[in-house]
Order: C-alpha cells, then structure tokens, then sequence
C-alpha cells in the first residue's frame, strides 16, 4: 500500500525548503508509471550519480522528484518513507552513523560504486606526506584544515583525525564542497600549501595534482564504498523502478566522466546526466529489467 503519496510529497517539500533547497520536476514526458523521489546530497559525486538515475528512470517512463537535503535528514526521508531512495550512502564508515540509527527502516541494495577513499588531500607539491606531520607544519598551512558541510560524515572523522593526532596547532574549518575546491584552486593558482578534507570519487583529482596524506592511525579506515538504500515497500509498490535501482552500478571513472561535465560554465547536471545517459546505452542496458 502507498505511503500517503501526497503527504509523503508535501513532507518532502517541507524538508528541502529548511535544507535551502527547492524540488526539481519530473520530465514531463513521462508515461503513468509513477512518481520516484530521490533524495541526495549536495556532494559533485551525488549530485552526479542521483542525475543519471533519474535520467534513467525517466526514459523508462517514471516521473522523478529530486530533493537536497543534508546527509541526516536524506537517510531520515528514506527511513521514514518520505522519500523512496538515494544512491548516495558512503559505508562502511561516513555513513555509519546513519545506517546504525535507521538501518532496520531501510533496504540496502548494496554498492553502485567501488573503489571511494576518504581522508586530508593536499598538493602533490606540499612537502608533508603525512598527517602526523601537520602539526609540525601548522603554519605552512595557516594553521587549518578546509573541510565542508559539517554535517557531512567525513567531517566527523577529521575531528577523530584532529584528537588522535593531537593536532593543538591545526583548526578544522567546515564550509561546503563548493568553497572547499575554491579555497584549493585558488592556493593552488598561488602555488601555496593548502589542507583540504577530501575524497575518492572527485573531479578535483582529474584536474589537480593532488595526494591523500598518509593515515598511520587509519582512522580514514579502507576503501568505502556507495550503496543504494531504498524505503520499505518499494520492491512490492514499484517492482520496475526497484529493479532499476538495484540494478545501478557504475565505476569511478564513469561517475569522473559526469562529474567533470558538471564543473563546465553553466553546466546543468540534470542535462550533462541526460547526455551520459544517451551516450551510454551500453551501460545503462545493464541496469534495466529484462522485457
């Protein structure tokens, strides 16, 4: 049975106007099987990814919602039923704290990327190699680390990275993806050091020179990967558009190759998703259910 679509809808709207944000449309020409709403993050990679699907989605004949939200409040919306799915749930370890709270509310379809890292990038020019030796170099990097939303998982980590550490000389200062790269371009075009909270998947390795700084105390933790968690109900209500979304599975260098789209003037993810979609066709045949 359906959850209230049109509660489900309004509660939707609601959570993106507090998170800043507003829905985007479904295309119009969609067929009558539906209505999909994907939550995501604010993140290049999930914005990214999220664009694709609903590309996807949309040339099957589903309507599609997209809806921003803070990384709590997008597996909130799937827990709660508000929202029918993300692609974007980095585990085992940044969204950890999420899936342990809301983990018996949810289905995990399991990864649709391998390969993601996490940890403090600077230029491949920085003489530091490792995050032990910040503290030591403090001023190098004015005494901080550029990190972004502080909402975001891997904002958490580096508070663990600063404690274990003991990094007294070093401020872990949150912002946004957005002014994190801007922050990096610009030392970079300065040929300064800069520390940055960073992360595999990311367009900023395809046009930087950049290296992760080695973790000795692993508190980065190994590879992660990106799962798609859907609401409960959803295989029973929407089996084709499940089937899909179980079915998405892409590699970092395709996600790269959107991503990089993505960071062109004006560039318009929904459209650059569109395009990938239709110059991808290989790929995305993989995704679909049998006919």
């Amino acid at each position: 049975m359906n959850k209230h679509p049109l509660n489900r809808h309004i509660r939707l709207a609601g959570l993106a106007m507090a998170a800043g944000t507003a829905l985007a449309a479904g295309a119009a020409q969609a067929q009558d099987k539906g209505s999909v709403h994907l939550a995501y993050v604010e993140w290049a990679s999930e914005v990214a990814s999220t664009n694709v699907v609903r590309a996807v989605l949309e040339q099957q004949g589903f309507e599609v919602e997209m809806t921003s939200l803070s990384a709590a409040a997008m597996w909130q919306a799937v827990a709660s039923g508000d929202a029918d799915a993300i692609v974007a749930a980095w585990l085992p370890t940044t969204h950890a704290d999420y899936m342990e709270r809301v983990g018996d509310e949810v289905v995990d379809l399991g990864p649709n990327l391998d390969g993601t890292k996490l940890g403090l990038v600077v230029p491949a020019y920085t003489s530091v190699d490792s995050i032990a030796e910040l503290d030591a170099n403090a001023d190098a990097f004015n005494g901080k680390i550029t990190g972004i939303d502080p909402g975001a998982g891997i904002m958490s980590l580096t508070e663990e990275v600063v404690e274990t550490y003991e990094l007294e000389e070093i401020d872990l200062q949150s912002g946004s993806g957005a002014t994190m790269t801007a922050a990096l371009d610009s030392a970079i075009n300065n040929e300064e050091d800069i520390v940055v909270t960073g992360w595999t998947p990311h367009w900023m390795f395809a046009r930087w020179d950049l290296k992760y700084l080695e973790d000795p105390e692993n508190v980065y933790g190994g590879a992660e990967q990106i799962h798609t968690i859907v609401r409960q109900g959803l295989e029973e209500e929407m089996p084709e558009a499940y089937a899909i979304l179980d079915a998405f599975e892409w590699t970092p260098e395709q996600m790269g190759e959107v991503m990089l789209m993505n960071q062109a003037d004006d560039a318009d993810p929904y459209e650059n998703a569109k395009q990938w979609v239709e110059e991808n066709q290989d790929v995305v045949q993989e995704w679909l259910p049998e006919s």
